[in-house]
């Protein structure tokens, strides 16, 4: 590659290392407990970017020798009967971790529904008991994007203390514990969002400039600090000229590489991370019910 171009940090290849650093792990424990670490994950329609996420992330599960329980409803499944299914697992001794798969249909309350996940159990990190731990920088289960965001940044020996970072999106999915997580490793922390004055300014003074916004190729060279980390959330599908659809993220991928130190790409980043964090949280959430 032109080694004027930005060092790919490459989710993929480090989220197969920690998979199979997991699959030894569950080996292990399986031995000693006598079961697998088990993942329930609700899905409720037919939405065909759930349905693949649902598939990848049994997939995963299924390498790493971790049990899933897949749970799919109809479109028009009732609020009362996945609360009721929630608490079940709540209770079930086999699931060490449950998943809603989002967006939910309308009709449906999705807050309540997270809500009613054990803390302990809540894998995706979206309980407020999980976030308000996060606050109070105590140990406890980490959003998995952000979380994944971190580990990469770890991996690649990629300075966090002292620098400035911009978190672009306030999501209470990525962008609000994303910047929390950077803020705990003593990051100077902005966060800009859609209604941002003077976006571009901002984001040019990042040294990590966090792209969550859900806005196709939103960030362009010209919003990007020359040699600074971009870190690309954003998975949206489009199609090209010929029909053909494929994979892009919130960062112009082709100019941004031209200005940027390292980034990541869209796909084979940050996604292929937050899947590893999720196995990550199970096997956690497990071991913590062991002892």
């Amino acid at each position: 590659m032109d080694s004027t171009y930005a060092h790919i940090l490459d989710g993929k290849a480090l989220a197969q290392r920690i998979q199979a650093q997991i699959s030894e792990e569950v080996a292990q424990l399986l031995s000693t407990f006598g079961r697998p670490p088990g993942l329930a994950v609700l899905m409720v329609g037919d939405n065909p970017a759930s349905a693949a996420y649902v598939r990848g992330k049994e997939r995963a599960c299924a390498k790493a020798g971790i049990a899933s329980f897949g749970h799919h409803f109809p479109e028009n499944t009732s609020q009362t009967e996945l609360e009721q299914t929630i608490e079940a697992l709540n209770q079930d001794e086999r699931v060490d971790g449950i998943l809603v798969q989002l967006p939910l249909p309308d009709h449906l309350n999705a807050v309540s529904l997270l809500h009613q996940i054990n803390p302990d159990k809540d894998v995706d990190g979206l309980h407020p008991v999980s976030l308000g731990r996060l606050v109070r920088g105590e140990s406890g289960l980490r959003s998995c994007t952000p979380a994944g965001v971190m580990r990469l940044l770890r991996e690649y020996q990629i300075e966090v203390k002292g620098k400035q970072a911009v978190v672009v999106g306030r999501s209470i999915l990525v962008g609000k514990p994303m910047s929390l997580m950077l803020l705990e490793a003593d990051a100077t922390v902005t966060i800009a969002h859609s209604r941002t004055e003077n976006l571009k300014e901002l984001t040019r003074s990042a040294d990590i400039l966090i792209a969550a916004i859900g806005r196709t190729q939103f960030i362009t060279a010209d919003m990007v600090k020359p040699q600074s980390v971009v870190i690309d959330v954003g998975i949206n599908r489009v199609s090209d000229s010929s029909g053909q659809s494929r994979l892009v993220g919130d960062v112009h991928f082709d100019t941004v590489r031209e200005i940027a130190q390292s980034i990541t790409p869209v796909p084979g980043g940050v996604g292929a991370m937050t899947v590893a964090m999720l196995l990550h949280n199970t096997v956690l959430s497990y071991k913590r019910s062991q002892s």
